[in-house]
């Protein structure tokens, strides 16, 4: 006879056989593979990254207000992979912490750059701590510090350490902003069978659209627990004419403004020759790296080009290195048109949002498949422009020639944003629905045992 017991026995014992599995895969390939991975962050730089707190070993404490004034408030926990992430779930944060949820919330992020987004934004109302290795010792470590009782993890940081640990200890997981590109999504069915315990675990999902949310599905994902809300960076994105410092930078710089101006943002290797060749005569380029690795590279590919870091003024070839975090929107503020990065290569694309709220021409590559929705949205109103990189310099001096053309598609891709946002809220209303599920009476926190 199999008893309630025996089967929660048996359960347990699965979860901690996973564990073991999953530890021992991850050691096997960190030692076949530790030459590659420490050339590979030294050459970025990566070495002096904060290894004590990815072993999760030191993590910072909660804010001393948290727990104050609401001691039976739910806490949550919003991980974010990067700078895209975190800037995606401002809005969400913040809202979580206000009426009629007053959540308590920590946000963790993966990379050095995310965290010091994540600190800029958050640092004076939300805990900020760094999202450690998925090895059961630190996932466990991490969880019983942060504590919390629900998790929501930004498009697809679904880690089997992690989910199987908040199995354990009762924490509802769910994916906001979920995306399941078609690599990841082929990359995934092969490894289905273990995979989908994973995806089984989960208590929701909110699918940026319909086809992310039949993947998600495909992998294990019940329907009832899919619901399709759009994607949360629309909500980030202001709408707006013009960005406070954008005239300050440009003088820092040396920009003509009585010359043309072309950004290219959040470019990859390689992108910043081909717009540089691109670019018609008289034509100024500034170019933002994606990555701050590849700001060197850059540099060199374009000819007598001024950095910002130098703070030099003045380039005689009308180039310019925008090799500082956080003023790309600035930047953008400044074009006549944007090219968009990491679109003419094989990287899947960039964040098209923010110019478009800006009211700017985009001009995309064919390489769009991470922001295919947002493309389609911006397409489908004639709000954006996509080109080859064999037709660049024509579609560039089409666009710089005619300004009623360039202010009619800015005009569009702004009523695009606005008609797009609303997705956090419906996050927002997730989060508030998982809460109740977890806490029926109304109790949480101190009222509730775990």
């Amino acid at each position: 006879m199999v008893t309630v017991g025996s089967r929660a026995y048996r359960v347990g014992y699965s979860l901690v056989l996973m564990g073991f599995v999953v530890d021992l895969a991850y050691m096997t390939a960190a030692i076949a593979t530790l030459p590659i991975w420490l050339v590979s962050m030294w050459i970025r730089g990566k070495l002096a990254t904060d290894w004590a707190a990815r072993f999760a070993l030191r993590i910072p404490a909660a804010l001393p207000r948290e727990g104050q004034s609401h001691p039976r408030r739910p806490h949550i926990l919003i991980h974010a992979v990067s700078v895209g992430e975190v800037n995606s779930v401002r809005l969400l944060a913040d809202s979580l912490a206000a009426a009629p949820l007053f959540a308590a919330v920590t946000v963790s992020v993966t990379t050095d750059t995310g965290i010091a987004r994540a600190k800029q934004l958050f640092s004076d109302r939300h805990r900020v701590v760094r999202f450690p290795f998925d090895l059961s010792f630190s996932m466990g470590r991490f969880l019983r510090a942060v504590d919390p009782d629900l998790v929501l993890l930004t498009e697809l940081e679904i880690w089997p350490n992690f989910t199987r640990i908040c199995a354990e200890r009762l924490i509802p997981v769910a994916v906001i902003n979920g995306r399941l590109s078609a690599r990841s999504f082929a990359r995934s069915l092969r490894v289905r069978w273990f995979l989908s315990p994973m995806f089984r675990r989960l208590a929701h999902v909110c699918a940026q659209d319909a086809t992310y949310a039949e993947r998600f599905a495909a992998m294990g994902v019940a329907d009832d627990r899919i619901t399709v809300t759009g994607t949360m960076k629309w909500d980030t994105a202001e709408i707006t004419d013009s960005v406070a410092g954008s005239e300050a930078l440009a003088q820092e710089l040396g920009v003509d403004r009585s010359k043309p101006l072309i950004v290219a943002g959040s470019t990859a290797p390689g992108e910043e020759a081909l717009i540089h060749s691109a670019c018609p005569s008289g034509v100024q380029l500034l170019c933002a790296p994606r990555k701050p690795e590849w700001f060197a590279a850059a540099a060199q590919a374009l000819p007598g080009v001024v950095r910002r870091s130098s703070k030099q003024q003045g380039s005689t070839t009308g180039r310019f290195l925008l090799d500082t975090i956080g003023e790309l929107r600035k930047a953008y503020a400044l074009a006549d048109v944007v090219v968009l990065g990491r679109t003419f290569g094989k990287l899947h694309g960039s964040d098209m949002m923010e110019p478009a709220a800006l009211g700017r021409v985009v001009v995309i590559g064919p390489q769009v498949e991470d922001f295919r929705a947002t493309a389609s949205a911006l397409l489908d109103a004639g709000a954006i422009v996509q080109t080859t990189a064999e037709n660049l310099p024509a579609t560039l001096a089409e666009l710089l020639a005619d300004p009623a053309r360039r202010k009619a598609i800015g005009s569009s891709a702004q009523r695009v944003v606005a008609r797009e946002q609303g997705a956090s809220l419906r996050h927002v209303q997730l989060a508030l629905r998982l809460i109740q599920e977890k806490f029926p009476d109304g109790a949480t926190r101190s009222a509730a045992a775990r």
